[in-house]
């Protein structure tokens, strides 16, 4: 909301005063130029909050036995896409590592690294939240939902999920933002 409202001031400004008939065509420039740059940074700022390096907080934090858990959560721009980088632990504390890229389409991109997943999904309902789907040959395995907080300092991840021996398990894991 606020981007809006700076955006639309800019424009306002750019209008009224950078577009008016004679004046100095090198003033002109100069203004249009910083418009863009000023527009350029509010659209950056008004991406994903998702966006950065997450570290779970473990006190908030409440996982089902044996779930794996994300210690560290990256979200960074690929092009077009989105890479999504995780590092933790698994149920035996053995340390995982996976990589993910694609688009917050719904779509299934294939996933790198995790012996327990080969394709992972995001949805995007809003700036702040998002669904996704995990997948292994072709079977969802867990699915959840993910919220930014309004300030976007904090990420909570929750999942449902079927464990090796079919039992249905759910976690909430908190992160904070770095």
């Amino acid at each position: 909301m606020h981007q809006h409202i700076f955006i639309t001031r800019i424009c306002a400004f750019a209008d009224s005063t950078l577009f008016k008939s004679g004046g100095n065509m090198k003033t002109r420039a100069i203004g249009i130029t910083l418009a863009v740059c000023f527009l350029a940074v509010a659209t950056a700022f008004s991406q994903d909050a998702m966006m950065g390096t997450w570290k779970l907080n473990e006190t908030k934090s409440k996982f089902a036995k044996g779930a794996t858990k994300n210690n560290t959560v990256v979200y960074e721009a690929a092009g077009d896409s989105v890479k999504v980088t995780t590092d933790g632990s698994d149920k035996d504390g053995k340390l995982t590592h996976s990589d993910w890229t694609g688009k917050f389409d719904a779509k299934d991109y294939p996933v790198t690294g995790d012996s327990n997943s080969d394709a992972r999904s995001y949805k995007k309902l809003d700036d702040r939240h998002f669904d996704f789907e995990v997948k292994n040959g072709g079977k969802v395995t867990t699915i959840g939902h993910i919220m930014v907080s309004a300030d976007g300092k904090t990420r909570t991840v929750r999942t449902e999920a079927t464990d090796s021996a079919g039992k249905k398990i759910s976690s909430t894991a908190v992160y904070d933002k770095q």
